[in-house]
């Protein structure tokens, strides 16, 4: 399916433009009951689309296609903002397991969790072809999802050690089109099986060309569109920031669009093309396009998730309850973390904590359920009952793992804590300019180096200054710190 199909989706049918903006008019005043809750605000919007849904209220809506092309429309946007926010300068310390992550750990999770759901003998959504169903249904749930990690690690304003938010930022904006080819791999084995009883070194060689094809295409589409938007970008020189946003975006969904038809990832592409143009020297007018990008992120992920909240069928999720809590529990205490330290394996200097924390950070939300509306749109059998388990897995993985993400980033001391007795040495700051804080140095921070530039500080804070045995220094980045030196820190938003 093209990914702009969504344009030519008729959206007055149903009364759906009526029930939308009032769906999010109720569900925008949702945030301030989720934050006080501690409870991830996407989940709630998935809770208040069930309510208003069949089994609720009786809002029937059960047009997969479309919604399917709008959740696709949707992850677009979203994995373009966040390719936009994302700083190769920050990321780069990182980057090399995050992209291990968003791969050869998406791998392992398929191939773990596919093992064990097969072992436990849960039917598959394909009867016929049952181990390629557990691993269907293993590769729907394999990424961590990017809407569900921003809006936790940033609505809950979570700063994070040894550059952890980069790392999982990147990697979940990453491992969603890696997922959904994989998706689309068991979907096509499946297929040939049931039409054309294809042999399994045949499937197997199909499903290995068809992935290179897809990633390789949509890596090249997408930087060559880049090249084209920096060229563009540099040469027209518009003046006016709504109109530089429109074109930027425009790039990218043509980006998205074009990659699908050649048989490449659109969600590469245009993540790729957000990428390079987000990291251009001199973007102009960056704070109004990220701030512009940020709330259509906020927008379509809660399109998405309300539609998505209103095809599920409640009624229908006690018969595969049972198998959906088996599976989210080994997701989450046997294959994630397995995944994760066999991936980070070969980096030593990552700390232990560091790795637990991010094998805790596996939020399923809008991308499986999306993605597992393809075995239904292909009339697989039993597709339903699989989108159901899908639907209660991402429930559980909001409700154990996003409740809980603030609090283990503490018990593992990942975090630094916004409401300590504050020692400001004398100093007094307007409330606006940010927070003040001390914190105060211990030898296990000293994982990168020790000075003050390998702490990799979180997006935001900024030392002010450092007290060492009564003395008042000034920081810079070479300063070496020693175990017990006191940092005056500031909290707050940064333009970088």
């Amino acid at each position: 399916m093209l990914p702009l199909s969504v344009f030519s989706v008729n959206l007055v049918s149903s009364h759906l433009l009526l029930l939308l903006p009032l769906l999010v008019f109720v569900a925008v005043p949702l945030t301030k009951v989720g934050s006080k809750l501690g409870a991830p605000v996407l989940l709630l919007f998935l809770l208040l689309g069930m309510a208003c849904g069949a089994d609720g209220l009786g809002i029937y809506y059960e047009d997969y296609h479309q919604a399917e092309a709008i959740g696709h429309f949707a992850m677009m946007i979203i994995l373009f903002s966040s390719g936009l926010e994302t700083s190769f300068r920050k990321t780069k310390p990182v980057l090399a397991q995050s992209i291990l992550l968003s791969t050869v750990g998406v791998f392992l999770m398929v191939l773990l969790t596919g093992t064990l759901i097969w072992l436990i003998s849960w039917p598959s959504a394909a009867d016929s072809t049952p181990l390629l169903g557990c691993f269907l249904l293993a590769a729907i749930m394999a990424s961590t999802d990017s809407a569900s990690v921003f809006s936790v690690l940033r609505g809950k304003r979570l700063l994070l050690r040894e550059r952890l938010a980069y790392q999982l930022e990147f990697e979940s904006g990453s491992n969603d089109p890696i997922a959904m080819v994989l998706t689309l791999v068991f979907v096509q084995s499946i297929q040939l099986v049931e039409s054309a009883g294809a042999s399994t070194w045949y499937i197997i060689g199909h499903g290995v060309g068809f992935f290179l094809l897809q990633v390789a295409v949509g890596i090249a589409v997408g930087w060559f569109f880049s090249y084209a938007a920096i060229w563009s970008i540099r040469k027209i020189k518009l003046d006016s920031s709504p109109l530089f946003s429109i074109f930027v975006l425009s790039i990218g969904l043509l980006a998205g669009g074009l990659a699908t038809p050649l048989h490449g990832n659109s969600l590469l592409a245009i993540y790729v093309v957000a990428l390079r143009i987000g990291n251009m020297e001199e973007l102009p007018f960056r704070k109004d396009l990220v701030k512009l990008f940020s709330g259509m992120t906020w927008l379509v992920q809660l399109l998405m998730f309300l539609i998505l909240g209103l095809l599920a069928r409640p009624s229908q999720m006690p018969g595969v309850l049972i198998p959906a809590c088996v599976i989210a529990l080994l997701m989450i205490f046997v294959t994630r973390p397995l995944s994760v330290f066999l991936t980070l394996a070969p980096f030593r200097k990552m700390s232990f904590r560091a790795k637990a924390f991010t094998s805790w950070v596996g939020l399923k939300g809008a991308g499986p359920i999306l993605f597992a509306l393809s075995p239904v749109v292909s009339g697989f059998g039993g597709s339903s009952q699989l989108f159901n388990v899908v639907f209660c897995v991402t429930l559980l993985s909001l409700v154990i793992q996003g409740m809980t993400l603030a609090p283990m980033a503490r018990w593992l001391k990942l975090s630094y804590d916004e409401d300590p007795e504050v020692e400001t040495f004398g100093v007094e700051m307007p409330k606006e300019m940010g927070m003040l804080r001390d914190h105060i140095i211990t030898g296990e921070e000293f994982v990168l180096g020790n000075t003050l530039r390998d702490l990799s500080l979180p997006h935001g804070i900024r030392v002010v200054m450092v007290r060492r045995d009564g003395k008042y220094l000034v920081p810079h980045g070479s300063m070496e710190l020693r175990s017990g030196d006191h940092l005056l820190i500031v909290m707050g938003e940064s333009d970088d």
